[in-house]
């Protein structure tokens, strides 16, 4: 029988770069299983269903929380819910896969209730100044979105020491290569 694998949650504050890093992982290191996660916000542009995020309706979501099918799921940024569906995640795991979720803080929150066992990453910007140019050089959020967006990065980075381990996000492939490491080698906490 396989091993089963340990799960890496990797979360951070908005516009550090979680999703970058994590296709980095998706195409450099195919044997890892990435979550997909369900969100009741619109698609950026470029966004697939079912690739980025599994689009669905407030209606759908409600019913996903009601059934227990989502191993966490929060309000993020005061607006749209995210969560994450468990059966893959079980499966994933029990498969011997390496697995991640590229998740917000509160999910994470919920995830170390659930999974007390996961490996809590947090994935930090080199700087304040930094987070900021990411954020703006986006594009993808009006300027009251941008506020609400850093004043939530704000209440983020102060949770840092809630994680096992921190990486900080110099370098897209670094930061990836750090959190595939994580999947197979010792976890120690360590920043970078």
């Amino acid at each position: 029988m396989t091993e089963p694998s340990r799960l890496i949650v990797l979360a951070g504050p908005t516009a550090v770069g979680k999703g970058t890093v994590a296709a980095d992982v998706r195409r450099r290191h195919p044997e890892v299983w990435l979550s997909v996660s369900a969100t009741t916000r619109a698609p950026r542009p470029g966004e697939v269903n079912g690739v980025h995020y599994w689009f669905v309706s407030d209606d759908e979501f409600d019913a996903m929380v009601a059934q227990g099918e989502l191993l966490e799921w929060a309000v993020v940024h005061k607006a749209a819910r995210y969560g994450t569906p468990r059966g893959p995640v079980d499966a994933a795991l029990t498969a011997g896969q390496p697995a991640m979720l590229e998740i917000d803080l509160q999910g994470a929150r919920q995830v170390r209730e659930n999974m007390p066992e996961a490996v809590l990453v947090f994935l930090k910007p080199p700087s304040w100044d930094e987070l900021v140019r990411r954020l703006v050089g986006r594009g993808t959020e009006s300027e009251a979105e941008r506020e609400r967006r850093l004043e939530t990065a704000r209440a983020e980075l102060a949770a840092e020491s809630e994680f096992d381990v921190t990486i900080v996000n110099h370098e897209v492939h670094a930061a990836a290569e750090q959190l595939v490491a994580l999947m197979v080698g010792p976890v120690s906490n360590r920043s970078d």
